[in-house]
C-alpha cells in the first residue's frame, strides 16, 4: 500500500486518539471499521504507531514541536519512521522541508535518556509523575520505564477443568513457550505474540486470560466449598470465574455490576467454564433495594472497585493523558461508598478484599484507612500473612512494607499495578 496513504490514515488516526475522548482501543476499532482499505498488516502497523506517541507523548512532543505543520501528522511521521528501520519509506512520503525535519530529528532521537529533561524520561503528566514520586521517590523512573513496555500474556487455568501441569505440556507440544507465573499458583505467562482464540485450551475453557495481579485478587479472598460469595464489582468476570474454580463449582457466587452489558459477556465465558453456581445481576447502584434481602448473609465479599485504572498503562497508555486529579479524587469518595454498601453484605466472621488496579495512595489506602477508621466492626487482616498462608512464593515482597497490604508494582513484580486490603468482620 503506498507510503503516502498510509501516512495520511495514521495521521487520521492520531488526530482521533489524541482528543481522548474514548478510550484508544474503541477508537481504533471504530476506525478500522470505516477504513476497509486497511488489511490486517496496515492496521496492526498503524494501531502500534499511535500506542508509541501514547506511551512516549512527552519524548515524541519534543520532537515534533521542532517541525511546521499540523502536529498529529508531525507525530505520525515520527512515529512510523522511528518504529521501523525503513525510516527511507517513510521520508519518500514527505515534502522536502519534512523529510529534512525528518532527518534532523532521527538524529536527534540517539540523544541518551540520561540526557533528556525528566518528562521526556518518564512521560507522564505531571500531576501524576509528582503523585508517584510522593509515594515511590527514586523509583519513579524504574516504574515509568515499565509502563512503556508491553504487558505480558498471563493466563489463569482453569482447575475444574485441567492441572497447570497439564496445560504446560499442551502448549510445549504446539511450540508455545509458557511458563509458570512466579506468585499466582494458576497462572502461566506465555510468549510471543498468540491468537488464544485458536487454542483448543481457550475454546474448552481450560485456560482464561487474566493478569497475574488479578489472579493474586481472587486468592486473597480464600473462597470455600460450600459458601455463599459475591463479587461486587463483577465487570467482565475474570475474577468471578477465578473465585468459581476455587470454590470447586460448589456454593453461590453473585456477580453483581452496575452494567448489564458487561454481564451480557460474561454468559459465553460461564458456558466454557463449568461452573453453574455463578448468579450474574445487573443493580442500578450500590445502595440498589435488591441487595437488602443479602445484607448479612455472605461469606466472602471481593471489591474491585471502579478506579482510575493507572496500574494497566502498559495495556493502556492512554489512560495517564485521559484520567485528571480531580477525577481521582471524584473516585475517593465513590470508592468509599461501594465499599461501604458491600460491607453490609457480609456476616459476622466473613471476609471482605477491597482492591483496584490503580497506582495511587489515594485511591487504595487512603480509602481502606477512611473503612477502617468508620467500621470498628471489621478487624484488618494483614496481606503478608494470608499470601504465607497459601504457600504464596515471596509473599512479603508483594506487599507494604508492614504487611498489611497487597502493593504490586509493574517495576518490581511483573503484574499490573494493584492494591488490595483485607478485613473480617468480628
Amino acid at each position: 500500500m503506498h507510503s503516502k496513504f498510509l501516512l495520511g490514515a495514521a495521521t487520521e488516526l492520531m488526530r482521533q486518539a489524541l482528543t481522548f475522548e474514548h478510550p484508544f482501543d474503541s477508537t481504533a476499532q471504530r476506525f478500522f471499521r470505516e477504513q476497509r482499505a486497511l488489511g490486517p498488516r496496515e492496521r496492526s502497523l498503524l494501531a502500534d504507531a499511535v500506542y508509541s506517541v501514547l506511551r512516549r507523548m512527552r519524548w515524541y512532543g519534543r520532537l515534533a514541536d521542532t517541525g511546521k505543520g499540523p502536529r498529529e501528522r508531525r507525530l505520525a511521521v515520527l512515529a512510523l519512521a522511528l518504529g521501523k528501520p525503513d525510516a527511507g519509506r517513510w521520508a519518500l512520503a514527505l515534502e522536502a522541508d519534512e523529510a529534512a525535519w525528518l532527518e534532523r530529528c532521527l538524529q536527534d532521537a540517539q540523544v541518551p535518556l540520561a540526557e533528556l529533561p525528566p518528562a521526556c524520561r518518564h512521560n507522564l503528566p505531571e500531576w501524576l509523575a509528582e503523585c508517584l514520586q510522593a509515594q515511590i521517590g527514586d523509583d519513579l523512573l524504574p516504574l515509568a520505564d515499565a509502563l512503556l513496555e508491553t504487558a505480558p500474556l498471563d493466563v489463569r487455568v482453569n482447575l475444574l477443568k485441567e492441572k497447570r501441569t497439564h496445560i504446560l505440556a499442551e502448549l510445549a507440544k504446539q511450540s508455545i513457550e509458557s511458563e509458570p507465573t512466579p506468585y499466582s499458583p494458576w497462572g502461566l505467562r506465555l510468549q510471543g505474540k498468540l491468537s488464544l482464540a485458536k487454542l483448543d485450551a481457550y475454546q474448552r475453557g481450560a485456560i482464561e486470560v487474566q493478569d497475574e495481579g488479578s489472579q493474586l485478587l481472587a486468592l486473597l479472598l480464600e473462597p470455600r466449598r460450600g459458601e455463599m460469595v459475591a463479587d461486587f464489582c463483577a465487570g467482565g468476570g475474570g475474577k468471578t470465574l477465578a473465585i468459581g474454580a476455587a470454590m470447586r463449582n460448589i456454593g453461590r457466587l453473585y456477580a453483581f455490576d452496575t452494567s448489564a452489558h458487561r454481564l451480557q459477556g460474561l454468559q459465553p465465558r460461564l458456558a466454557k467454564s463449568g461452573l453453574s453456581i455463578v448468579y450474574p445481576s445487573a443493580i442500578a447502584h450500590e445502595n440498589d433495594a435488591r441487595l437488602t434481602r443479602l445484607a448479612g448473609k455472605m461469606d466472602r465479599v471481593l471489591v474491585d472497585a471502579p478506579c482510575s485504572g493507572l496500574g494497566t498503562l502498559r495495556r493502556s497508555p492512554d489512560l495517564k493523558w485521559r484520567v485528571t486529579y480531580a477525577e481521582v479524587q471524584s473516585l475517593q469518595q465513590k470508592q468509599q461508598s461501594i465499599l461501604a454498601a458491600a460491607a453490609r453484605l457480609l456476616k459476622p466472621g466473613g471476609r471482605i478484599v477491597y482492591a483496584t488496579c490503580s497506582l495511587l495512595r489515594e485511591e487504595n489506602e487512603a480509602v481502606a484507612e477512611a473503612f477502617g477508621a468508620a467500621n470498628r466492626e471489621f478487624e484488618p487482616l494483614g496481606v503478608a500473612g494470608i499470601l504465607s498462608g497459601l504457600r504464596v512464593a515471596q509473599a512479603e515482597s508483594l506487599c507494604s512494607p508492614d504487611g498489611q497490604y497487597l502493593r504490586l508494582w509493574p517495576h518490581r513484580h511483573g503484574t499490573d499495578g494493584f492494591f488490595a486490603s483485607v478485613w473480617v468482620r468480628k
